[in-house]
């Protein structure tokens, strides 16, 4: 997701508090019934569905992009809590954090790429020690979490703060030689920090990787480089692409493919040929209707149609991110198609886009996508969701099949 406006928010109101890294203690508002009992296993694929906490099963999930970026630890507590509180098992927070100028940088970070070379930021207040304490917060509450580890978009240092210093073109990063060897060089500091750690769901390589007007090959001959280069790293922990979910002509037999944006490949991205690299454990698809220039409808087409990829490629897929702006019904709209991934498709999990809640630090990093915790939409879209997707679990296939 795009979040420009998100950052705005942060910017303006992050508190700056101080950082003592240590194991947080649980919410008291929270019941420990509530927690998901925590395991010495790593998140796995079992056959077209993941293995959390030992057992196999279908999820509900969240994304929090600034969970890792917050100043306070309170704030981190209070947004992992509630997400335990709601059923949701994973959320996708942001790893990436990259500035060209530290001299001038308002929000956390974690490297630096300049003419002077690339550093991490070890800084308590604002570096890798924020990251280090949401994920030692996610251990505690039973919380597992992806991690994107690049932006396509600039929000918080995405691929512009490699072209800026190694030159060439948003597209042409892909293949940079020296922008490839400083990113790997990122990958490997974040994973082998990491690794060891239960809270972490997979790895992912970018929040919506695109190549506008290259050949598919571009990204498929980089995610399948990068994704066995993590894979030497981590052994325990899975992959993903983290794309969009783009359709080619690769896709033209799955039913309601049409020659529009979607399913044109112009993004650089083929969902289905990607999917079947061996070191990508499953498949992403993002859902933002209002954006591309479809009607809210079709949206559960592009549901159903990357579950009948993903059956036929035999891998888990997980819509991972979806909304609806505030300015609509989001209960009737988010609704329909939560309940044709609960009722007409056996992906994985779902996880809405994005969690909101009231902290008090005052920092407001949402935007108008974000369902807030504990309101009468959030009770259907959050609680009721989550609690339908665990309904799943032990029913042998989705009421109605769609292939």
């Amino acid at each position: 997701m795009y979040f420009s406006k998100k950052l705005a928010c942060l910017c303006t109101l992050l508190s700056a508090s101080g950082l003592v890294i240590s194991a947080p203690t649980p919410n008291e508002d929270v019941k420990t019934a509530e927690l998901e009992p925590r395991s010495l296993r790593y998140p796995s694929v079992d056959q077209r569905l993941f293995n959390i906490n030992g057992k196999t099963q279908y999820f509900a999930g969240t994304n929090t992009w600034w969970l890792g970026h917050l100043f306070s630890n309170d704030d981190v507590d209070l947004a992992l809590s509630e997400i335990a509180a709601t059923g949701y098992k994973v959320t996708r927070v942001w790893a990436f954090g990259s500035t060209n100028n530290p001299a001038t940088e308002t929000n956390v970070y974690f490297q630096t790429l300049n003419s002077s070379g690339q550093y991490f930021n070890y800084n308590t207040r604002n570096g890798i020690a924020r990251l280090d304490y949401a994920i030692a917060a996610a251990e505690q509450y039973g919380i597992k979490l992806i991690l994107p580890l690049l932006n396509n978009f600039d929000d918080l240092g995405g691929i512009i703060t490699y072209t800026n210093v190694y030159g060439g073109t948003h597209q042409g990063f892909y293949t940079n030689v020296a922008a490839q060897a400083a990113y790997k060089k990122y990958i490997k500091f974040i994973v082998q920090r990491y690794k060891s750690s239960t809270a972490i769901f997979s790895w992912e390589l970018c929040n919506e990787p695109r190549c506008s007007g290259c050949s598919s090959d571009i990204i498929y001959n980089w995610a399948k480089s990068i994704s066995a280069y993590i894979k030497q790293l981590d052994g325990n922990h899975m992959v993903s692409l983290g794309d969009e979910g783009w359709l080619t002509s690769t896709s033209a037999r799955v039913p309601g493919y049409e020659q529009s944006y979607a399913y044109t490949g112009y993004e650089g991205v083929d969902f289905e040929r990607n999917l079947g690299i061996p070191t990508l454990d499953y498949g992403t698809v993002h859902l933002y209707p209002q954006s591309w220039g479809y009607n809210y409808t079709w949206g559960n087409t592009w549901i159903e149609q990357h579950n009948y990829i993903g059956k036929a490629a035999g891998k888990p897929v997980i819509m991972e991110e979806y909304a609806v702006p505030d300015t609509e019904d989001r209960v009737a709209i988010m609704g329909t198609w939560q309940d044709t991934i609960v009722n007409r498709a056996s992906l994985a999990g779902d996880m809405n886009w994005q969690f909101g809640t009231r902290f008090a630090s005052g920092v407001n990093p949402f935007d108008d996508f974000a369902v807030y915790y504990n309101t009468s939409e959030f009770q259907v879209l959050g609680t009721g969701h989550a609690k339908a997707m665990a309904g799943k679990n032990g029913r042998s296939a989705p009421l109605v099949a769609t292939g």
